[in-house]
């Protein structure tokens, strides 16, 4: 397994995983078209990607604007084997590294993330109004969690 930036030329990738995933999945595919990927990974924030044998087969990235987690997806197959979590560490010592701002997310209830982020030291603060449950992880707890 190879952790690394994402690049543009990964998106296509990104989003063959991103379409596999068997929760949180979009509605429309077509809602999250590849030039607003690339926006989140060169404009906005930045993305990781996991790769085995040359695929993509998971990826994080963060949105500093909205100081949000914009996604974190692994292909179904290779669930259960750490990517998610390194994903996930990588991406927030980054965003932790840019600025001490709490950081939020959502994800669908009753899904394996939403049992992932707390084991990683997020906070369930409530429900957005499209009935994702919202976490947030502060700088402090990070570091702490960390120790």
């Amino acid at each position: 397994m190879i952790f690394r930036t994402a690049k543009l030329s990964d998106i296509k990738q990104m989003q063959v995983v991103r379409h596999l995933v068997k929760e949180n999945t979009l509605s429309n595919p077509d809602l999250v078209p590849d030039k607003d990927v690339a926006d989140y990974i060169s404009e906005r924030g930045k993305g990781w990607v996991c790769e085995v044998d040359g695929r993509v087969v998971g990826f994080s990235i963060i949105d500093l604007l909205e100081k949000s987690v914009w996604a974190l997806f692994v292909d179904p197959e290779f669930a259960e084997k750490g990517i998610g979590k390194e994903l996930h560490r990588l991406m927030i010592d980054w965003y932790f590294q840019q600025t001490k701002d709490k950081v939020v997310l959502g994800t669908a209830p009753n899904t394996r993330a939403e049992q992932f982020y707390p084991l990683q030291g997020w906070i369930q603060v409530g429900s957005y109004s499209n009935g994702e449950t919202k976490f947030e992880l502060t700088y402090q707890r990070w570091i702490h969690r960390a120790l």
